[in-house]
């Protein structure tokens, strides 16, 4: 039997049944609440129950406002969301099917942290970096860069100090405000803060760490001016870098306040720091460990393979 819950307490008892529980960030209800008073989308969470009334099935989803379906809560920018590691049940895959064919047109089911199959078109890599790998030693995991990117790395970052002071500040939360202007400055309307919507359900993400003490500020001054600034948040042990800024007159700074993250990840001895999403040129050549997502845009042409029951459960 499927149904449509469109009920936000509803919706919450249902999400805390999805499979990672509260491993990741973004596993968290409390995360997508932020997002959901900031957007204000209509959940539309579909579930499946077998003839005892065992959930068997679950797609937390929202209607977006330009049409169509997202992961729920729905925090699109230019048609697509945000948030990574999104999960669904499915015990049999002629569910997820029946599932699918009780949501509204067009898909855009996004960053699914799941094993694919053949049906699924894999979307993009997040990217990781496990301090474990080099004993939680910066100084080895500098070692194990190719020695001419890492001199030509280096070479940069020197030139772009040029004899200037170098500081590195942590957790001064009066810094988020010049984050959030850099960022504006270098995207403009591309930049995801542009939209009221989603600057307004990231700034209660923000207060929310914060208050619970997993909020992370990073701050890079040269000679004294802000030159980035990154935010992010550790949970269960796992630090992810949610988004940052930086200032154009100081070019590869970027790369230099992402040294910083992997030396403080292996001096904090953290599980991971995630990188989520995105290439932009430089994460394989720090040497991050990409890790697929999938997305789902059209109903399965057929019903897939049984292994899927098994790949939707899965950690990825």
């Amino acid at each position: 039997m499927i149904q449509i819950s469109q009920d936000l307490v509803e919706c919450a008892g249902l999400w805390k049944r999805l499979p990672g529980g509260e491993r990741g960030l973004f596993d968290l209800w409390e995360v997508r609440a932020c997002f959901q008073h900031g957007y204000g989308n209509t959940p539309y969470f579909v579930s499946a129950r077998d003839r005892r009334g065992e959930l068997v099935g679950l797609l937390p989803l929202s209607l977006l406002a330009e049409g169509g379906v997202g992961f729920f809560p729905g925090e699109t920018w230019n048609g697509e969301t945000w948030l990574e590691n999104n999960r669904f049940i499915a015990a049999d895959p002629r569910i997820l099917t029946e599932m699918l064919q009780a949501v509204p047109e067009p898909l855009r089911l996004r960053y699914i942290a799941a094993e694919g199959w053949g049906g699924w078109e894999e979307d993009e890599f997040r990217y990781l970096f496990f301090p474990a790998d080099y004993g939680f030693s910066y100084e080895a995991y500098r070692q194990a860069l190719p020695p001419k990117r890492l001199k030509r790395l280096q070479r940069e970052l020197d030139e772009m100090v040029a004899g200037r002071t170098l500081e590195v500040r942590r957790e001064q939360t009066a810094d988020i405000g010049e984050f959030i202007r850099l960022n504006l400055a270098a995207f403009g309307d591309e930049s995801y803060f542009a939209d009221s919507r989603f600057l307004n359900g990231f700034e209660l993400l923000l207060e929310w760490l914060r208050v619970r003490g997993k909020l992370r500020v990073t701050t890079v001054l040269i000679g004294g001016e802000v030159a980035a600034v990154d935010v992010g948040a550790v949970h269960n042990n796992v630090c992810t870098l949610l988004a940052g800024g930086t200032d154009p007159r100081f070019p590869g700074v970027a790369k230099l306040i992402n040294f910083n993250h992997i030396e403080n990840a292996c001096f904090q001895g953290w599980d991971c720091l995630d990188f989520l999403c995105g290439d932009f040129g430089w994460k394989e050549r720090f040497n991050l460990t990409p890790r697929p997502l999938y997305r789902i845009d059209r109903l399965p042409p057929a019903v897939p393979h049984p292994g899927i029951a098994a790949a939707i459960l899965s950690d990825a």
